[in-house]
């Protein structure tokens, strides 16, 4: 049996008198503790070994409360109001006359108290039909506002009814429930050899100084219970979407990638046309897109323009047919805020055509969506690119499993799928709670979209969605948790 030094000390004690029934104040006393707390945890574990049993009684206690120390002191307002009221003759009996003679406070709350001993106020009199009644119940009052005016008192040698009267009145009695406990040896405690009980060293922190001596060796150390209940820090820590941003950007930097960033404001030009998506595309309107009246446009090199504008209307020197139709500079020069991280890597290759890259962005886009648990009209999205002579499919697949991979996401499949200005596509997919959930598209880009930029070489390119990741790695049902002021919610979300 391996008892702490705690309950070593309070069977040692309680085997003074092994018959008897140990109060707290008794146990404190022959411990030599003066918290309770000592008591109440050794108690527990020798109840535990089979060494002591505990019982309980709850007891109500019931005290003067702030009222009730007036009373004591004054007397009661019944009582003061009945003083005044047999002081007077009965024509002075009135409502007016009490009224001038005692605060509202106290003239109103005493009529009702008046009505209920039986003075009743009849067409502004107040009119007594048992004066010995009256002065019998005030005493009775008094009486037991008196006995509590020297402490508190257990409930059991009071008057039920006085205390039923006094509880429904504010602030006159206070009645408090406590726990009294006493511990009591069992059989088997009895039987123990108080000569075994000495308190041992017990090492509580394992320290590297205590492992770099002796003093360890033959030492007791205190056992300790993983799996007990401990309290959940509450300091301060990153917002989840903060640190799940910055998991992802140091596994892309660990993965050998650069950092880019770009402006919230584009054009339409950078953010539509470079990468080959029609001008009547639907994504383009006003239900998709959130178009700025201030700035109305953006200025764009005439020579990315002339140069759309032959990729668009009939395919340039790339090997496509375009999209036919005459393409509108003014539609591209349009501001907007930008629906995508990709206008960042396609700014990235115009500007070092000639220059191989491995790059990433996470940044904010914005969208006319409609807010749901999984669609929100501003959120972050995962971009990068591989811009480099042999950049091919299979490479995009490994580093997307790979990325995901280290993000805790071992199994990753791609699917087929189509987009404007990548050819081939693929979606990205991975597996959680044992279904396949779609995280964001990739693909090669097309010629229609690298070639104007200056470059020839082939371009891997990825757009992943943050939040719907997020849900996944904080398991979450709903987008707008993560955006909530709710301080409880978030501490209880996984620190990542």
């Amino acid at each position: 049996m391996d008892l702490g030094n705690n309950e070593r000390r309070m069977l040692r004690a309680m085997l003074s008198e092994p018959n008897r029934t140990w109060s707290l104040g008794q146990l404190l006393s022959a411990t030599g503790w003066d918290d309770q707390v000592h008591v109440a945890g050794a108690g527990a574990g020798l109840e535990e070994f089979g060494l002591a049993e505990v019982s309980e009684e709850r007891v109500s206690s019931v005290s003067l409360g702030e009222e009730g120390k007036s009373a004591a002191t004054e007397g009661l307002l019944e009582d003061r109001l009945w003083g005044w009221l047999r002081e007077q003759d009965p024509d002075s009996r009135t409502m007016a006359t009490l009224s001038s003679e005692f605060e509202r406070n106290e003239a109103g709350p005493g009529v009702g108290l008046l009505k209920v001993l039986g003075i009743s106020l009849e067409n502004g009199r107040f009119v007594v039909d048992d004066e010995g009644t009256v002065d019998s119940a005030i005493e009775q009052r008094t009486a037991f506002v008196g006995l509590l005016a020297d402490g508190p008192m257990d409930e059991s040698e009071l008057d039920a009814e006085m205390v039923s009267h006094f509880s429904s009145r504010k602030g006159l009695i206070v009645v408090e429930q406590r726990v009294s406990r006493s511990w009591t040896l069992t059989e088997a405690g009895s039987s123990v050899d108080s000569s075994t009980l000495d308190e041992v060293e017990m090492i509580g922190d394992v320290t590297p100084e205590l492992l770099q001596g002796d003093e360890w060796r033959g030492a007791r150390f205190k056992p300790f219970d993983v799996n007990a209940p401990a309290p959940t820090p509450s300091g301060g820590r990153p917002h989840p979407m903060q640190a799940l941003i910055e998991t992802i950007r140091s596994v892309f930097l660990e993965m050998g990638f650069s950092e880019i960033e770009g402006d919230f404001v584009q054009s339409a030009g950078w953010n539509m046309d470079a990468l080959f998506i029609p001008q009547s595309h639907p994504a383009r309107t006003m239900q998709d897109t959130f178009y700025l009246s201030e700035p109305e446009q953006v200025e764009v090199d005439s020579e990315y323009l002339d140069l759309w504008a032959k990729v668009h209307e009939h395919g340039h020197d790339t090997g496509s047919r375009g999209w036919g139709g005459e393409f509108d500079r003014d539609e591209a020069r349009k501001a907007l805020l930008r629906t995508h991280t990709t206008v960042n890597t396609v700014r990235h290759i115009a500007d070092n055509p000639h220059q191989p890259c491995r790059v990433f962005g996470i940044g904010r886009v914005f969208r006319q969506e409609s807010i749901d648990r999984t669609h929100l009209p501003e959120f972050y999205q995962i971009e990068g690119i591989i811009h480099e002579a042999e950049a091919n499919l299979p490479m995009l697949i490994s580093t997307l499993k790979t990325f995901y991979s280290k993000m805790g996401f071992p199994d990753v499949r791609v699917r087929p799928a189509y987009f404007p200005y990548t050819e081939p596509s693929v979606e990205v997919d991975v597996m959680w709670k044992g279904e396949w959930l779609e995280l964001g598209g990739s693909g090669i880009f097309r010629p229609e979209v690298t070639e104007p930029l200056g470059t020839e070489w082939p371009v891997c390119a990825w757009g992943l969605g943050l939040e719907r990741l997020a849900m996944l790695t904080l398991e979450l049902d709903d987008i707008r948790e993560l955006y909530l002021p709710d301080l409880e919610k978030l501490r209880r979300m996984p620190i990542l």
